[in-house]
């Protein structure tokens, strides 16, 4: 099955955006309350950040993990041994944001947070209910209040050939948390893995809007709903010479929430950020 285009405003959307994250991973909202012009302008404005001096004042903090994470201390996916060739900043309404920058982000910070509760509570709407009596408490209520819900701001450089061979923008991997809310990028590359090991492309419309299921939905779902692999491609051709800056907001739940017998939040994360290599 192909990743589903569901409308936000059709009145089977719950139904419909759900069975497509259970059948594929993933699910593509339209006409959804996520402000593109808001998008646009934060895409440029990051950029100019990201191609400025300021960045190297903002350095992350090991600790706290917000703040700025340069190309050579990016990720490297697990179970890969090449670093994806990305750099990145953490936002957090708590952590340390640029000035010029804190109003804009935030407002998304806000907005993308208010329709990802929504969405959980579809998914929990829709879940069948041996999965449902899994859930230690409603999914929408994990993030209530939460520090943990993590934006980061992407950027992936245009490429100059002298890359690490081997090395993409953004290895397969799967991500951590419950949903990644992610608006279409200024460029393609993100791929999904089907069950039959095919990599597709991810509808991208500029507007449209990207969810798909982490590492956390599916410990807490006993497997039901899977926490699929994901990738971002290197451009060919002239693409090789832009930008592409991503948006996403991973949602995680409060510190204390258990997920299943094996795990809460945090210890899932710590786990998790340990084989990153990021602690």
């Amino acid at each position: 099955m192909k990743v589903q285009v569901v409308d936000y405003k059709d009145e089977k959307a719950p139904e419909l955006f759900t069975k497509s994250l259970k059948e594929t991973g993933f699910g593509v909202l339209v006409n959804h309350p996520i402000s593109q012009e808001l998008v646009e302008s934060i895409y440029k404005n990051w950029y100019e950040f990201f191609n400025g001096e300021q960045k190297t004042e903002y350095a992350f903090d090991p600790k706290t993990q917000d703040g700025y994470f340069a190309p050579e201390i990016s990720e490297t996916a697990k179970g890969h041994t090449k670093k994806d060739i990305k750099e990145y900043y953490h936002v957090y309404p708590w952590g340390r944001i640029p000035a010029q920058l804190t109003d804009e982000i935030l407002n998304y910070y806000k907005m993308a947070s208010d329709l990802a509760a929504e969405l959980l509570d579809w998914v929990e709407r829709h879940s069948p209910n041996d999965v449902a009596k899994l859930y230690a408490e409603p999914l929408s209520n994990m993030i209530k209040d939460t520090p943990n819900t993590l934006l980061r701001v992407l950027h992936y450089p245009p490429l100059t050939g002298e890359e690490e061979p081997g090395a993409i923008r953004a290895a397969a991997h799967e991500d951590i948390n419950l949903l990644t809310i992610l608006p279409a990028a200024n460029e393609p590359g993100l791929q999904v893995q089907q069950q039959d090991g095919k990599w597709v492309d991810v509808p991208c419309d500029f507007g449209s809007l990207i969810i798909n299921i982490g590492d956390m939905l599916q410990e807490c779902s006993g497997g039901y709903f899977p926490s699929t692999s994901h990738r971002v491609i290197n451009p060919t051709g002239k693409a090789c010479t832009k930008s592409r800056i991503s948006l996403p907001l991973f949602l995680h739940p409060r510190d204390e929430v258990v997920l299943s017998e094996r795990h809460t939040q945090k210890s899932y994360l710590q786990e998790r950020l340990r084989e990153l290599g990021v602690i």
